[in-house]
């Protein structure tokens, strides 16, 4: 005979999903690469979440990614306007350079 094991499930203010700001929401279709779309099956398997949920996740995550990396570029090009020692000039418009043209 099968022994069956019960699981509680405990929900705790850590679980919660982000909260929303702006109504409800927006339905898109997307059309993902067969690669893309086996490496986001294997996320949300692993991690126990549906595929939507993971593709949420990691939009979430590059558009705060981006955001970061535009704030970074603002910050280095005021430090490259507010210098005045030649070197310093030189060093950061070097890092400006491989910022906008890569490395």
């Amino acid at each position: 005979m099968k022994e069956y094991r019960r699981t509680n499930m405990v929900y705790n203010d850590a679980m919660a999903v982000a909260k929303r700001t702006s109504g409800p929401d927006v339905r898109r279709s997307v059309t993902l690469p067969p690669d893309v779309a086996r490496k986001v099956r294997a996320i949300a398997k692993q991690r126990r979440l549906s595929d939507n949920r993971i593709l949420v996740e990691l939009i979430e995550q590059g558009i705060e990614t981006r955001q970061r990396k535009e704030q970074e570029f603002f910050d280095l090009a005021e430090r490259f306007r507010a210098a005045s020692d030649p070197e310093q000039v030189k060093h950061l418009g070097d890092k400006l350079g491989r910022f906008v043209f890569g490395e």
